[in-house]
């Protein structure tokens, strides 16, 4: 991490974009991967709406026996904890859609199972048995509730057929406190790499997918990295897509990891904006210019897929379209669909 002196005035800027994040960006052009045109998602449910249970990983500190709300806060834990998370859906009617925009779409409802320690990996493991898992990596100023809803939104938006999962690590959920955040990211690499090894180790089990946002897409390409070092192919061979949305890595660093990934960076897709301007901000506190910002050309060069959203909404941030937009969820499910050999 870059020792650079954070001004006043960066932090100010940061400050107002994050009162402004929740703006919803305007569509602009279409989003395309050069793999497929951009079409509309199947209208079929997905599996996370017919039974709402979000394996979760984490690495933050479980909030009392049994756990209470928040459930996990933004310290960091001892070791690995594996909950079950009991999720309420959205309300499908028209009422429901309107008082959406107020009230928010998806919620906690419970979390009546939790195991932390050496046998947390395993007990991930054993839930998702023999089904493909798609594995959410939250970003930059992220709650455990956040982050929860944000993968359930990701998981039910591309309708996923098979397990929906979490690794959630202790992001301080405050705007100017991304040193911690990335520290933590980064400590919590071994815990995530433990996670893989026993999902990958499990004989019957399915393709594993991963989509990672913002400073999240830093703990995964590192994760992802020392995992192909020590596990091999073996374990790579369970790994699907990979899909890196608006990356918050030094352009240098992301350019090394994805280096020691070899044939594996055929799995990669970047989802990219030069006009994201959470990105910009990262660079003016981290230094350097950020993946996720980088000219298409120079991301291709590396061997990954790009999709590069620069052309795409008119929204101020223009940072977490993923979540949101059919055509950018399209994208996704792309990945996931070649990362099965579909």
């Amino acid at each position: 991490m870059s020792s650079h002196t954070v001004s006043r005035r960066a932090l100010l800027r940061i400050g107002a974009l994050a009162g402004a994040a929740g703006l919803a960006p305007s569509l602009g052009a279409c989003v395309t991967d050069d793999l497929g045109t951009s079409a509309a998602l199947p209208e079929k449910q997905s599996a996370l709406d017919v039974m709402p249970v979000l394996l979760v990983a984490t690495t933050r500190k479980p909030v009392g026996t049994p756990p209470r709300p928040p459930y996990f806060n933004s310290e960091r834990g001892r070791g690995l904890s594996f909950a079950e998370v009991r999720l309420s859906p959205p309300d499908r009617s028209l009422l429901g859609k309107v008082s959406a925009v107020i009230t928010g779409d998806w919620t906690i409802g419970a979390v009546p199972k939790t195991e932390t320690g050496p046998g947390a990996a395993e007990a991930f493991a054993q839930a998702a048995l023999g089904r493909d898992v798609l594995i959410y990596v939250h970003g930059y100023r992220e709650s455990f509730e956040s982050a929860a809803v944000s993968a359930a939104r990701l998981s039910d938006g591309i309708r996923f057929r098979g397990v929906s999962g979490l690794f959630t690590w202790p992001s301080a959920a405050a705007t100017f406190d991304y040193n911690y955040d990335r520290e933590s990211a980064l400590w919590s690499r071994d815990a995530f790499e433990d996670l893989l090894k026993a999902i990958t180790a499990t004989p019957s089990g399915g393709r594993i997918n991963i989509v990672a946002h913002s400073m999240g897409t830093l703990l995964t390409l590192e994760t992802i990295r020392m995992l192909r070092a020590e596990a091999g192919e073996a374990a790579m061979s369970r790994i699907g897509a990979v899909v890196l949305a608006a990356p918050d890595i030094d352009f240098d660093l992301f350019s090394n990891g994805v280096a020691r990934l070899g044939p594996d960076v055929s799995k990669i897709t970047v989802i990219s904006s030069t006009n994201d301007r959470a990105l910009e901000l990262s660079a003016a506190l981290a230094g350097g210019v950020r993946a996720g910002a980088a000219d298409r050309a120079k991301l291709e060069a590396l061997g990954v897929r790009v999709a590069d959203a620069s052309d795409y909404g008119g929204g101020l941030i223009n940072h977490d379209l993923f979540l949101s937009n059919p055509e950018v969820q399209a994208v996704v499910k792309r990945a996931i669909a070649r990362g099965a050999g579909v």
